[in-house]
């Protein structure tokens, strides 16, 4: 008899599984939306440009409103002083997200902390309202160990019943795909966003590293995709500076904003998102994807005053399927007689970083000075002729950026050829 009521109760837990989670429910091609992240804590001019000018190549734009850290098991909250008219003024729908930091626990439906939480969100959502700013979801992004994923459903049940009808999505991480936990906790939300770019450090400064393996990120949408829960896929548009003291170990990190001083000695090694390979995940969900996929979300929004993240020009070749390349030229201009300056164009919608070097020539006039500028050296290679190089790789030139990188001063007017030679580094 007790063989048989297990027997019951494993065939009730397999039914409901297949009622709850379907099976896949096929393929799908074609244009997928592109939505966007903003997640600037402080909001300025370039950010309200930034938005003013591209806020119509999404579908949607997630703005972080809010974000929870946890002080002797005791909440602190830090709230974002959002740009309401110019949210207002993107004419796209528009999200708000709530950033938890890592929590270990109770999770209890009646606790003071999941109270605190749900008046949290209820309390973002009314000042939204009060700003007449409509938002079309609310997104939980939690720290969340996977082992307290059955917990975390507790605090998205009670954060959706307080917010209703304002829809409830989160994001996940893919290595939550294999726990049962994960299908109860993405049941009690609206939706999901697939976070497939990662925050792991390189070993030591040569070690392999990757925002995002383009092979990892295919593995986990196909999987994601077997659920039959409908979600979205999260890629990197941004950098990293990672630090490294004189014997090869971790330092610290650095991203987008003022700049670290790091002692002497240091080693500093760039990290970025692959353009190249996000660009070909793009064009391949775009032939043939999961038919639970049903977006790319950015994380996050270009800025003309960043410097870690894409520049906008890389993005919009990217979010089309397009591996986007620089196209540096050499342009000559004259802003005095007898003087020529020399400027670096990138005219490619991606970022350059290789060595650049430069030949200028002329004829029946005398170099009285010359110099080079940006890091680049002037070396004379014969009488009518030098050549601006440098010793190491380029400094990024980004996409639509123009760099003066020297001049040349002669005794007459003369008429300058120029000579282009680069490599990738």
């Amino acid at each position: 008899m007790k063989h048989r009521l297990l027997s019951c109760v494993a065939i009730a837990a397999a039914l409901s599984a297949v009622l709850l989670w379907p099976r896949d429910s096929g393929r799908a091609s074609g244009p997928m939306p592109h939505d966007v992240y903003i997640w600037q804590r402080a909001w300025t001019e370039s950010l309200d440009d930034a938005i003013s000018e591209h806020a119509g190549d999404f579908a949607e734009l997630v703005a972080l409103k809010a974000e929870v850290s946890w002080q002797d098991n005791q909440p602190r909250v830090v709230r974002v002083a959002l740009d309401y008219p110019s949210l207002r003024n993107a004419g796209r729908p528009i999200s708000l997200a709530l950033r938890i930091g890592a929590y270990s626990g109770p999770f209890n439906p009646d606790s003071e902390r999941t109270h605190w939480l749900t008046e949290l969100a209820a309390s973002i959502l009314s000042e939204a309202q009060t700003n007449e700013l409509d938002v079309a979801e609310l997104q939980i992004d939690f720290d969340c160990a996977e082992s307290k994923l059955e917990g975390y459903r507790v605090w998205v049940e009670a954060i959706r019943r307080r917010v209703a009808p304002v829809p409830v999505t989160i994001t996940a991480l893919p290595s939550w795909l294999k726990r049962p936990a994960f299908k109860r906790l993405v049941a009690a939300a609206d939706g999901y966003v697939l976070q497939v770019h990662s925050l792991a450090r390189p070993r030591n400064p040569g070690a392999p590293f990757s925002l995002c393996d383009p092979a990892e990120a295919r593995r986990a949408v196909e999987k994601a995709g077997r659920l039959g829960k409908p979600f979205r896929v999260a890629l990197p548009t941004y950098g990293y500076i990672f630090a490294f003291d004189g014997r090869g170990q971790f330092a610290g990190i650095s991203a987008e904003g003022p700049a670290k001083l790091w002692p002497d000695g240091t080693q500093l090694r760039e990290v970025r998102a692959n353009p190249e390979t996000m660009a070909q995940l793009v064009a391949d969900w775009k032939n043939d994807r999961p038919q639970g996929l049903t977006g790319v979300i950015w994380y996050r929004l270009p800025v003309a005053s960043d410097s870690l993240n894409w520049s906008w020009p890389t993005l919009a070749a990217v979010m089309n399927g397009q591996v986007p390349r620089s196209d540096v030229r050499v342009e000559t201009h004259r802003p005095q007689p007898q003087l020529v300056e020399i400027d670096l164009v990138n005219a490619g919608p991606a970022d350059h970083a290789g060595s650049v070097h430069v030949g200028l020539s002329w004829h029946a006039a005398r170099l009285v000075a010359a110099d080079g500028l940006h890091g680049f050296e002037l070396n004379e290679s014969g009488p009518n002729s030098v050549r601006f190089t440098v010793q190491r790789a380029l400094a990024r030139l980004e996409a639509g950026q123009r760099r003066t990188i020297g001049w040349l001063r002669f005794d007459q007017d003369a008429d300058v050829t120029v000579a282009l030679e680069q490599r990738s580094d």
